[in-house]
């Protein structure tokens, strides 16, 4: 980073503040330490910081409100959500809120301080997830095409109560991914002018990740650049393809996803697809 960054820590307990101190005390970061939503807003309205590190549940006002209130007076200001209230409603509140990740407690000290440098590095707008739906059953948001968008909302989703065991829940997760990136990478060309939809639904029996991509859609019967379209004896020769093309690395995205997942199903245009793990 260019300059030093400020980061207001919120959070009741002062055992989080010292594990965070220390989990950032290598970065050029300025820290200052709020106790209370109160006295966080108060800090806010004296002066701006690049980014707040909030609990939820904190005496007198609770960190959704805070939330709400610096999108009014600080509305550039990036979020990051630390939670043991992990519920549905909670992390969708934080999405609908803009926030820009979100963990739950307890969690690793390190991947929040990454977290918190990827979010003080980013040039992204805190507006530009659209939500359209954020029932807990029923999240549908519009995002532009990018892969840190794509990075982000993967984290929301992880720490997401599925009812799944951990191991199934982080393979979803992770086909749920690499759809993502390959709606943002093949169907919007990673043009942030350009929008991916999304809708998660959860529903007694199973798990559903519906994305549409603003492109031109294709055959999964022409996809020499994805692996899927390997022979047999020539298990990497979508890479020699990809290289001619420059594109990336990779192409193991949807035969990954069949692997990880129950059912796979593409629309007849090819620029829609259905993700689905059924709970057992």
């Amino acid at each position: 980073m260019a300059s030093e960054k400020s980061v207001l820590l919120v959070d009741d307990d002062p055992d989080i503040h010292d594990l965070l101190r220390k989990a950032l005390r290598n970065q050029p970061l300025t820290i200052d330490s709020a106790h209370d939503g109160s006295d966080a807003l108060a800090r806010l309205q004296a002066r701006p910081y690049d980014l707040v590190l909030t609990d939820l549940l904190m005496p007198g006002m609770d960190g959704l409100t805070l939330i709400g209130r610096i999108r009014e007076i600080r509305p550039e200001t990036k979020v990051v959500v630390m939670t043991a209230a992990n519920t549905p409603g909670n992390l969708v509140a934080a999405i609908r809120e803009q926030a820009f990740s979100y963990f739950s407690k307890p969690f690793s000290t390190a991947a929040v301080a990454d977290a918190v440098m990827r979010a003080l590095d980013s040039s992204q707008n805190v507006d530009e997830i659209v939500v359209t739906s954020a029932r807990p059953e029923w999240i549908s948001l519009k995002l532009p095409c990018r892969m840190e968008t794509a990075d982000r909302l993967t984290q929301f989703f992880r720490e997401m109560r599925m009812g799944l065991a951990p191991e199934q829940q982080e393979s979803i997760v992770t086909a749920f991914r690499e759809l993502l990136f390959n709606a943002i990478e093949h169907g919007g060309r990673s043009d942030p002018e350009k929008k991916v939809e999304l809708t998660y639904i959860h529903t007694s029996r199973a798990i559903i990740y519906y994305i549409r991509d603003p492109g031109e859609g294709f055959s999964l019967d022409h996809l020499p650049h994805a692996a899927i379209s390997n022979r047999d004896d020539q298990p990497l020769e979508h890479a020699q393809v990809r290289e001619g093309l420059g594109i990336r690395p990779g192409g193991f995205g949807i035969l990954l996803t069949r692997k990880l997942v129950d059912d796979l199903i593409y629309s007849e245009k090819g620029n829609e697809v259905l993700l689905i793990k059924y709970v057992d």
